[in-house]
């Protein structure tokens, strides 16, 4: 019988997605393991592979088409010895492949500061049974070390497939964004309908990463009380560190950023001072032991945070290497969910585009965030004590209140402060 291929959940928080492009046709023959489709998410565009060999029946959801839930039939596969020219029934994009039984029970969208996990497709192994996996899916599960014996299947009647293996391997930062158990109220984002005033515009339908932006900041400025702590840094010495050892690191084709060796900074001074690098879960406190980053990428569609994880303990070359590949990745949404999911801090920095400083919003779970501004000269009081010139900048931390004190905050901000100041502490 001919065999649905449904919509996937290609990360563990993924509810509905857009089918932005087919790369087959009906009628083309595909093999297990072909990529037959591009998915995009609220955060990236990823390939789609066909876990069972056979010819493209039907396509039921034409490519470009938004919202398509999980679990959707989006084409249908004939096998071998199959009729390809007589598909089974189209169901319409937007509708679901829902069991009966539950057709009545209108799905509500989640209201808490951290998405919901999406329902696993089918149940998992029970012990003794067969498992059943696509070829690429056992090869990643056995170089990842997932048991595929304890994963669900939303490939074909309950098959596991490379998306469900790279969920699983994502499912640790996913939990650790999932524990904080509070629930937030539902908030509306926009104005039902924004009044006509005579101006000339255009409406321009939010895209799923501008919706999950405005949804999660909306949540964080309503439900985090924040604190702000901002101070001016000295940046002289960490510019002709930089100069040096770009000029050491040319060779290897490595070039380190004023970006870089920020991210550096503030891994080490969470590492210095652990009562900041904390999440707040309601009744208790999460107490990270590394530090991994989120660095913000602004990106056509809005703005992405790929992590750059164990900044602490990183080599600067290492940290260099990882954030480039990091956002040419981000700006070609080829992100994977566990290149972007997690995190215990943030860092923004917008001193590129010349903005003095600013105040950043918190990215929930996490408990601050770190905004950057542009280096400048200004009057500075040299150690001395008479007056020079000296290349500044403006760091402003945004902490949650309810997990990190001011004084604690105020630690970690001297504490980056004296990395960069002193920059040989990060080599370490």
């Amino acid at each position: 019988m001919p065999i649905e291929i449904k919509m996937p959940a290609l990360s563990p928080t993924m509810e509905e997605g857009k089918l932005a492009r087919w790369l087959v046709k009906e009628g083309d023959a595909v093999s297990s393991g072909d990529i037959i489709a591009e998915i995009e998410t609220d955060k990236a565009t990823m390939e789609f592979e066909a876990v069972d060999e056979g010819v493209i029946a039907s396509i039921a959801v034409a490519e470009g088409t938004e919202g398509v839930k999980v679990g959707t039939v989006i084409a249908t596969l004939a096998g071998e010895d199959e009729d390809a020219t007589a598909p089974a029934a189209k169901p319409t994009a937007a509708q679901p492949d829902l069991p009966a039984a539950s057709a009545s029970a209108p799905a509500s969208a989640p209201t808490s500061a951290v998405p919901a996990q999406a329902a696993p497709q089918a149940k998992a192994v029970a012990p003794g049974e067969r498992v059943i996996a696509t070829p690429l899916a056992r090869r990643i599960a056995a170089n990842a070390g997932v048991d595929l014996a304890t994963l669900s299947g939303s490939g074909p009647n309950g098959r596991i497939v490379k998306a469900d293996v790279e969920a699983a391997g994502a499912a640790a930062p996913a939990k650790q964004a999932a524990a904080a158990p509070i629930a937030a109220p539902a908030i509306a984002v926009a104005p039902a309908a924004l009044p006509d005033f005579g101006i000339p515009f255009t409406d321009a339908p939010l895209s799923g990463m501008r919706k999950t932006i405005a949804r999660r900041l909306t949540e964080s400025k309503q439900t985090v009380p924040h604190i702000y702590l901002t101070v001016d840094v000295r940046l002289d010495a960490l510019l002709k560190l930089r100069a040096e050892l770009n000029d050491a690191l040319a060779p290897r084709g490595v070039k380190l950023s004023v970006n870089d060796m920020l991210i550096k900074a503030l891994g080490v001074a969470l590492v210095q001072v652990p009562a900041c690098n904390v999440a707040f879960a309601g009744d208790t406190m999460r107490q990270y032991h590394r530090a991994d980053i989120s660095v913000a990428v602004s990106i056509p569609n809005g703005l992405i945070t790929p992590i750059v994880t164990d900044a602490g303990s990183k080599a600067l070359g290492q940290i260099s290497t990882e954030m480039a590949a990091l956002a040419n990745r981000a700006k070609e949404g080829k992100l994977q969910p566990h290149e972007y999911q997690g995190g215990t801090a943030s860092l923004s920095n917008m001193g590129m585009m010349g903005i003095k400083q600013f105040d950043a919003v918190i990215n929930p779970p996490q408990g601050m965030i770190l905004a950057v501004g542009a280096g400048e000269k200004r009057p500075w009081v040299m150690p001395d004590e008479t007056l020079g010139v000296a290349t500044v900048m403006s760091a402003t931390g945004s902490f949650d209140h309810r997990a990190i004190d001011g004084a604690d905050g105020a630690q970690l901000m001297t504490a980056f402060r004296e990395f960069v100041e002193k920059p040989l502490g990060l080599l370490a």
